[in-house]
């Protein structure tokens, strides 16, 4: 029965500390190779617990002196979407990040990390800034999905979301994007065409959830831990298909066990990824980006 199967974790008994457990006893970011390692379903729990590092924290752990922008200028404020700018090693930079709320007030305040159109103008207006000033810019990737009320359609949530994708792939500076939790289908992908693209071991990113995906499939929400095996949304699974860059190990038990670590490690991770992106010229970057993720899929031409 689907209420059996959608009990909550106290109900269940077990499984986010055997998680845990298996975790600990796991080496590596590519924990696929072991038998104990988190499944898919695991992976997607893991992804959106809330004590999970969100956007807010990485830039207190890995930048300093951040100031946040606000408003699109168009239509208003979107508190799901955090921007502004700060400084990487000491070099002035752009963050950009989903940004979802730990208490109940905070979740409403943000939607629960689900923009509005007006969050993903905001999104690009100030990377124009930083395309402006030279400053290489910083996604961090941690959301549901784009917010589907009628509001949002109503003001051109679509829109917006291929407006960023088409201007994200003219960028001149570099941009690097980091998935640290939930990767939800455009909504993600609004924040996420870049020179390199990271994801924390223990993330998902996917064009639909997976009880989204039940739904459709099965009609049945149930059957989510199927669906998230065949979603195939794990960063293993994608950086096999060639749709990330590379993993980011968490530390022992998940990124939520230890904040000052998971920054520690992800600093080192989004150092790298900027020095090699560092020395190309704007036409050789706007090249290898477009040639990247146009490499995407496979493509079949109809006789």
């Amino acid at each position: 029965m689907a209420d059996e199967k959608n009990k909550t974790d106290s109900e269940e008994g077990d499984p986010i500390e055997e998680i845990h457990r298996h975790l600990r006893q796991s080496e590596g970011a590519n924990l696929t190779a072991d038998p104990r390692a988190p499944n898919a379903w695991d992976r997607v729990r893991l992804a959106r617990h809330p004590e999970r590092p969100y956007t807010l924290d990485y830039i207190g752990l890995l930048f300093t002196g951040f100031t946040e922008l606000h408003g699109d200028r168009r239509f208003g404020e979107d508190p799901a979407m955090i921007a502004g700018f700060a400084h990487f090693h000491g070099q002035p930079c752009v963050v950009i990040g989903h940004q979802k709320g730990r208490t109940t007030k905070q979740r409403q305040q943000r939607n629960f990390g689900m923009p509005k159109p007006e969050g993903y103008r905001k999104a690009l207006r100030v990377m124009k800034f930083a395309e402006k000033f030279h400053r290489p810019i910083f996604t961090f990737i941690d959301t549901p999905g784009a917010y589907p009320g009628i509001d949002a359609e109503e003001r051109g949530q679509a829109e917006a979301i291929a407006y960023n994708l088409r201007e994200m792939a003219r960028l001149r500076v570099p941009v690097i994007v980091t998935v640290t939790g939930e990767g939800g289908s455009g909504g993600a992908l609004a924040i996420g065409v870049g020179d390199r693209v990271l994801m924390l071991e223990n993330s998902i990113y996917s064009v639909i959830s997976p009880e989204g995906c039940a739904s459709i499939l099965w009609r049945d929400q149930s059957y989510a831990e199927e669906a998230a095996r065949a979603l195939r949304l794990t960063a293993p699974d994608l950086l096999e298909f060639g749709l990330i860059d590379r993993i980011v190990p968490e530390p022992p038990g998940g990124a939520h066990m230890d904040h000052a670590e998971m920054g520690q490690i992800l600093d080192a991770y989004l150092a790298d990824a900027l020095a090699s992106t560092r020395d190309q010229s704007d036409a050789e970057r706007i090249t290898r980006r477009y040639e990247k993720f146009r490499a995407m899929g496979n493509f079949h031409q109809a006789q």
